[in-house]
């Protein structure tokens, strides 16, 4: 992850020195960060509508095995290989928000290692000042900012936006109510976001739960593409609950990160889906 962090400081700290605001600056760097991952958002928009148009033919396969479970697992399998679609998808974009939370999370905690590249000497040097002075914070570079950015132009960042300090943490600041409005617009945000997703998942999931001749089809071992479907649905949910825990204990700079990025998201689902049916309209036409 360090080494993504790294990277993601250098367009950051690039971000930091035109607009010489910390909050503009990662509201920039997700937007950035979003149009690069445009192409990986459209693929999985595609799969799942894809995924959708195959169940007349799932249902079938439901109906003709419905007796023989392995079977009917190795059918299903088998035609959304024929399709080119996996159904892992979901898993591989979750995978790789994973990958990115936790990088973003190495680099708003250790801005002066990941963003102003300071050295490693300098850094350890007022990490023992602090400590000698009895400031024991979890978040050593953050503290080396709030107590000698002022003197030493170095270890200085901006951090005031809108009023807001992004170098908070919410768990040290509880009486503080400020902290609490960044990461609550951003459980708004992933609550509109899961709700849009599962409007696209809908008429999958109905089809999916489709019975034949009035009873549903039954297997005595869980279907395996039920299983994956349910490993999807499960990272779906597990990312933002993470999240929010994370951005608890982290600064706030980070929450700013993920709200911006789910705005972006949401923004993004609607226009891809929007276009994604006109173009299936004309085609149909």
């Amino acid at each position: 992850m360090g080494a993504i962090s790294s990277l993601f400081g250098y367009l950051l700290n690039a971000l930091y020195t035109v607009f010489n605001n910390y909050g503009i600056a990662i509201i920039v760097f997700s937007v950035i960060l979003r149009i690069v991952l445009i192409p990986i958002t459209i693929k999985q928009q595609k799969s799942l509508k894809k995924s959708a148009k195959l169940q007349e033919e799932m249902k079938e396969i439901q109906r003709k095995y419905k007796n023989n479970p392995e079977k009917l697992n190795q059918e299903t399998i088998d035609l959304y290989k024929r399709e080119k679609l996996s159904p892992f998808a979901g898993c591989f974009s979750s995978i790789i928000q994973l990958i990115i939370i936790l990088s973003v999370f190495w680099l708003v905690s250790q801005p002066l290692t990941y963003m102003k590249k300071i050295d490693v000497n300098v850094i350890n040097d007022y990490k023992t000042q602090l400590q000698q002075e009895g400031n024991q914070s979890t978040y050593s570079e953050i503290a080396i900012i709030n107590r000698y950015g002022a003197e030493d132009e170095r270890v200085r960042l901006n951090m005031d936006f809108l009023g807001l300090d992004l170098s908070k943490v919410p768990s040290s600041n509880l009486s503080d109510w400020t902290v609490y409005i960044i990461p609550l617009l951003y459980v708004i945000s992933s609550v509109v976001s899961i709700k849009i997703t599962n409007s696209f998942n809908k008429k999958k999931k109905k089809d999916q739960k489709a019975i034949t001749d009035g009873s549903e089809v039954k297997a005595e071992e869980p279907n395996e593409l039920e299983a994956m479907e349910a490993m999807n649905k499960n990272m779906m949910y597990m990312l933002p609950l993470m999240s929010v825990f994370i951005a608890f204990i982290a600064p706030l700079g980070l929450a700013l990160y993920w709200f911006v990025s789910n705005v972006l998201i949401i923004i993004e689902k609607i226009i891809i889906d929007s276009v994604m049916k006109h173009k299936e309209e004309k085609e149909n036409a």
